[in-house]
């Protein structure tokens, strides 16, 4: 019926579909066969203790890493294709990194920073920047509460600054989807408190958040869906106040727990 037809023909593929994906890294599996998939628009969190493949499953994404191939059926999309480079992925999603951090730490200033996300670079090398390309950058610098560090070298910043310059350069090419990886690693409880803010913010302000942490007081309220991660497996995988419960958590990090929530925010305590 043309009705049916219409409604199947304006569904759209997952941002991210994975089925059996299996990863191995120096002889263990970093991932052991997941399946999950991501819908343009959600704000998700992946929850899980260090080790449990969490940054292994962001690295496929990035196309660091890739799967296993095995007799099973393995699906590993990209808003429903196969194949994909980074340049295609980076116009989707804006992937924020630890790694990606040490890579900056250099002499360049925190606007040239921005800046190379048009270009998907660690410098600008003779790039030819236009005016709309300051203009959005400025933009961007102003929704994070950055623009008056933005003539400072990276290596004169704290943790906290660079990382908001980092998530700059992932926003400038205006993907729809921020990927976050233990982004509040090293962050004292002042910039972790401006990053959460600054992460609200960009929630608010339209796009998407894919949050991976062993946090549970990284879970802005913004986040609706948590995927719960343990020895390179999906074990848990829900709404937010089905999967954070002391139960859930206490399993999944293997400590008896009390979670409890507070105006949206959960933490743990009685470990």
């Amino acid at each position: 019926m043309p009705g049916n037809y219409a409604h199947h023909a304006e569904r759209k593929p997952p941002l991210i579909e994975f089925e059996n994906v299996t990863i191995v890294r120096d002889g263990c599996r970093a991932l052991n066969a997941v399946t999950l998939s991501l819908q343009e628009g959600e704000n998700v969190a992946i929850l899980g203790p260090n080790g449990a493949g969490k940054s292994s499953f962001v690295k496929a994404i990035s196309r660091e890493y890739y799967p296993v191939i095995s007799e099973d059926t393995v699906t590993f999309r990209f808003r429903g294709n196969d194949v994909w480079d980074v340049f295609e992925l980076r116009s989707f999603i804006g992937i924020v990194s630890n790694d990606l951090q040490y890579t900056f730490t250099r002499t360049i200033t925190g606007h040239e920073v921005v800046l190379s996300g048009f270009f998907s670079s660690i410098g600008l090398f003779n790039r030819d920047i236009t005016l709309a390309m300051e203009e959005k950058a400025e933009e961007i610098e102003q929704l994070l509460g950055i623009r008056k560090l933005s003539s400072r070298p990276m290596t004169s910043l704290s943790s906290g600054e660079a990382r908001r310059f980092l998530i700059g350069r992932a926003l400038v090419p205006g993907p729809a989807t921020l990927l976050l990886d233990e982004p509040t690693s090293s962050l004292d409880l002042s910039a972790l408190h401006t990053f959460r803010n600054t992460l609200r913010k960009i929630a608010q302000a339209g796009t998407s958040i894919v949050l991976v942490t062993h946090n549970l007081h990284d879970i802005i309220p913004e986040i609706t869906r948590v995927i719960l991660m343990k020895d390179g497996k999906i074990v848990g995988d829900g709404e937010k106040t089905a999967m954070l419960t002391n139960e859930q958590i206490g399993s999944l990090f293997s400590v008896p727990v009390s979670v409890r929530e507070e105006h949206g925010w959960y933490y743990a305590t009685g470990f």
